[in-house]
């Protein structure tokens, strides 16, 4: 059975038309590589056991049904039904296997040998393999099933999360599982590339324990490098000041004084003659952090004195770094995202909603939404044949 390109992903001009993909991961992080080489223009068909992706029943919310978790993550492929222990379907799947260029999956170590992945692997060795795994593959933790919030508490991320005086928290949103789908992404890319200069077959692995500690960056490599152990500090910033939220008339707005011409800047901005006469003792960020307490009750004295949107704009004016602190309707209202180009429309089973499109943009224009998630085994006679 030969694999053509879906006429979605023909003539497109993308990077990565023309690039072959099966992607058998499920959930989050595996699934957003799939995505983002389906955004880029690949041509990504996603295989599912007969019971589904279990992302798909990850709800509420939902949209006609369908979980908007999936829709989040599944757009831009096609989508078969094959049960690998079924030699029909096995022997379907084994023949898109020897037309394609790369493989997304995130099989326990218990599947890949129930399921005898390895055989697979064997049907075309130069392809281009990407594993996501719990943690590094040669580790017992990797024998494990790991989620995001799992990754984050192993990894640190909580501990560092919150405020200074309350428990440890997880981040809002599935960082665990973006750091990670993002890193296995650069791991396809590169195979991709590697393979386009006489190298292929190149196997690449991203563990949402390692790739979520990556994203400890400067709190990590403080301790590395000066055994200095981090905590939380709320929404400071463990080694700027002011690099936070200082509390206007009628709540916070956040502050980043990232150099100390910025923050000469900040005090000529407040005009407070106290502050003006303090301001001597805070010249360095050295000297900023080592008396943060005092520096940020005199700064939040003088935001007192007037609204959030009144400082904004003198603070922008200055070219002091600043922003509101918003809610996700407020951050899709905001003019930047209102009016421009970064939420489309998505064709879904049910119907069509709105959507983020790539955040990439190439040459000047943001890749548009071509296909949206399909339903289960949508595409299964087309590309398994009808008795699979």
């Amino acid at each position: 059975m030969r694999w053509n390109i879906d006429e979605s992903n023909q003539d497109t001009g993308l990077p990565l038309e023309g690039i072959r993909i099966l992607d058998f991961a499920r959930v989050v992080a595996g699934p957003l590589v799939g995505m983002v080489a389906g955004d880029l223009g690949a041509d990504v068909i996603k295989v599912e056991s007969p019971a589904g992706d279990p992302v798909r029943s990850m709800a509420p919310p939902t949209y006609d049904g369908l979980s908007t978790y999936y829709l989040s993550v599944n757009r831009h492929r096609r989508n078969v039904v094959a049960d690998l222990t079924n030699p029909r379907d096995r022997a379907a799947i084994m023949e898109l296997l020897g037309q394609a260029d790369a493989v997304i999956e995130n099989f326990l170590p218990s599947q890949y040998r129930s399921l005898n992945i390895a055989e697979l692997r064997a049907v075309n060795p130069d392809l281009v393999w990407v594993s996501v795994t719990g943690a590094s593959s040669d580790q017992p933790l990797a024998l494990e099933p790991s989620f995001d919030v799992l990754a984050q508490a192993r990894s640190g991320i909580m501990s560092v999360t919150g405020e200074a005086q309350g428990p440890p928290t997880k981040v809002g949103a599935p960082i665990a599982d973006v750091v990670t789908g993002l890193y296995a992404t650069i791991g396809l890319l590169s195979g991709l590339l590697a393979r386009q200069v006489g190298r292929p077959g190149r196997h690449f692995e991203a563990s949402l324990l390692e790739s979520t500690m990556s994203a400890l960056v400067n709190q990590a490599q403080g301790y590395l490098a000066a055994d200095v152990v981090p905590t939380r500090r709320g929404n400071e910033h463990p080694s700027i000041v002011p690099y936070g939220p200082l509390t206007a008339s009628d709540g916070q707005l956040m502050v980043a004084v990232g150099t100390d011409a910025q923050f000469a800047r900040l005090i000529d901005v407040i005009g407070d003659e106290t502050l003006l006469v303090a301001a001597a003792q805070w010249g360095s960020n050295t000297e900023r952090v080592a008396d943060r307490e005092n520096l940020l009750i005199t700064l939040n004295r003088c935001f007192a004195t007037q609204t959030k949107e009144e400082w904004a704009q003198r603070l922008s004016e200055a070219g002091i770094p600043c922003a509101p602190i918003l809610a996700v309707d407020e951050a899709f209202a905001q003019s930047t995202i209102r009016e421009g180009d970064f939420v489309g429309l998505m064709d879904v089973p049910g119907g069509r909603v709105r959507s983020m499109r790539s955040p990439l943009r190439i040459d000047g224009k943001r890749p548009v939404i071509r296909r949206g998630p399909r339903e289960l085994g949508q595409d299964s006679a087309e590309l398994l044949g009808p008795s699979a």
